[in-house]
């Protein structure tokens, strides 16, 4: 008896040990639903493209004296970046766009921080009017998880931005998991200044004096310090414009050059060479819902937040504005776009993947064994295994997306295997009147080799694709990583768990079902 027990393995320990291992298992219970709740939920796993982007504007440059004062300076800096194996750009009317590329595997964070200190160096010789460039790396998880759009029939397009922007938008950045609540489309306020060149060619200034009295003109600026007995106030000139009309009377008298040069006073205003028009701007993305114009909200969530608890914390919000009257009657807030239903879908279709699968593997069990009992081992070992399952996606950092539920829902039918063949071995053994704990440590050991065997040959097919590179690589090792946690999973449940529950289950009576099994089966 010794020597089997010594020889029968992890099998023989658990049956050997049945309190230990139902203790075990129960333990796993807890840390399994603490690993499901805690692991994050999203529409893709985390896929950051080894690219860093450089964008430069200029409106109305032309596309060759953009590339040669912008995209070469910052193309020759950008080209030495460490680790970068290309550079592409293209140039056209107003922007520079300049791309970066690196190996993947590349810590993507680093080599933006390269990137941005030699950016820091081509502006040295960028033109002092240009935009400041913006550099980023591409991120598909910054994509949005949410859009609303806004709409009124009562409100113009510029009034109804201006709500959305100083008052609507605002709500929804403090809250959990949400990094950006972005504005657009609709039509701003615009101050248009409109020149009379023949007027302004008379006086004798150009289009630069009237700019540069404007600016210098339309200004608040500090006063200083106002020291009192008790205390020091902060000062400011109002020098801004309340009004359109109020631009018409800045004076144009300009005082000296920028040279030293003295220039004599015109006495004229702004007024006398231009006119103001109070307008809109031109708008760059127009919105409209339900044939009214309207503006869009966009809501993008944090890199690691959950993109379920993002939106419906979101969405709450939103009913609590409606309920608390601060969003007015004639405005109209609708959900146009909502990340989480895909992501909804593909957990509720892998659920019922897993629920079928494990139904119709204890229906089969029931049908081959006959046995109630027996196949409620089969019915308790496949939650448990999903359970460590999911304490190794933890583990490991991962979340549940398309790549792992697809692997989960894969796995499920990897999960009865070792199980199956465990069960059924113990069981044949019991039916040939073998049904003493030593019997059933032999039979657990008969087939103990075989269901590791069989283990690694399906971790050894499917491992292998961890080493595919490039953006497939990234794409599918959470996928394959999910399957062999299943496999691994599903091997330890059926050396421990299973053998300890089926060596005390000692009915070998045949059911209905297994004698209809076995006509159906001896007719074949």
């Amino acid at each position: 008896m010794t020597a089997r027990f010594r020889t029968g393995g992890l099998a023989s320990w658990a049956v050997r040990r049945p309190v230990a291992v139902c203790v075990l298992a129960t333990a796993i219970v807890a840390p399994g639903l603490f690993a499901l709740w805690q692991l994050n939920v999203d529409l893709l796993p985390e896929l950051i493209y080894p690219t860093v982007h450089v964008r430069v504007t200029n409106p109305g440059v032309s596309s060759r004296i953009m590339e040669d004062q912008v995209t070469r300076a910052v193309e020759e800096q950008l080209s030495v970046t460490e680790g970068a194996v290309d550079v592409q750009s293209f140039t056209r009317e107003g922007r520079s766009a300049i791309d970066l590329f690196f190996p993947y595997g590349t810590d993507i964070n680093s080599a933006l921080r390269d990137a941005s200190t030699r950016l820091d160096r081509a502006k040295r010789q960028l033109p002092a009017d240009i935009d400041p460039p913006s550099i980023y790396k591409r991120d598909p998880a910054q994509a949005p998880v949410m859009e609303l759009v806004v709409s009124s029939d009562l409100r113009d397009t510029t009034e109804l931005f201006e709500w959305v922007d100083y008052l609507f938008a605002r709500n929804f950045v403090n809250l959990p998991g949400v990094a950006a609540a972005e504005v657009g489309g609709g039509a701003a306020r615009e101050i248009d200044i409109e020149v009379d060149q023949e007027r302004l060619s008379v006086s004798g200034l150009t289009f630069g004096d009237l700019a540069d009295a404007v600016t210098a003109e339309n200004r608040d600026a500090t006063g200083g310090q106002l020291v009192t007995s008790r205390r020091e106030l902060s000062a400011r000139i109002a020098g801004r414009a309340q009004e359109p009309g109020d631009l018409l009377q800045i004076p144009l008298d300009i005082g000296a050059a920028a040279d030293g040069d003295s220039v004599p006073e015109t006495g004229l205003n702004v007024g006398d060479v231009a006119r103001i028009t109070d307008g809109l701007a031109r708008e760059q993305l127009r919105i409209r819902l339900n044939d009214l114009p309207g503006v869009k909200v966009t809501i993008r969530k944090q890199p690691l937040a959950n993109t379920i608890a993002v939106v419906d914390n979101v969405t709450r919000h939103l009913d609590w504005m409606r309920d608390n009257q601060l969003i007015p009657g004639d405005v109209e807030v609708h959900i146009v776009n909502d990340q989480s239903v895909f992501i909804r879908h593909a957990l509720r279709n892998a659920a019922t993947a897993a629920l079928l699968g494990g139904l119709l593997a204890m229906t089969v069990v029931y049908l081959f064994l006959g046995n109630l009992k027996r196949t409620l081992i089969v019915g308790t070992s496949i939650p448990l295994a999903l359970l460590v399952t999911f304490l190794l996606m933890q583990l490991a950092g991962l979340s549940l997306n398309i790549m792992t539920l697809g692997g989960l829902a894969l796995g499920i039918g990897i999960l009865v295997d070792s199980t199956i063949v465990m069960l059924e071995n113990i069981y044949r053994h019991q039916r040939a009147g073998e049904a003493s704990l030593d019997d059933a440590i032999a039979a657990a050991r008969e087939v103990n080799s075989p269901i590791v065997a069989s283990t690694t040959t399906n971790l050894v097919a499917v491992l292998p694709f961890v080493l595919i590179g490039g953006l497939m690589g990234l794409l599918f090792r959470e996928l394959i990583f999910t399957i062999s946690a299943a496999i691994v999973a599903s091997m330890i449940v059926a050396l421990t768990l299973v053998p300890t529950l089926a060596a005390r289950v000692r009915d070998t009576r045949d059911g209905a079902a297994r004698r209809i099994t076995d006509r159906i089966t001896h007719w074949l």
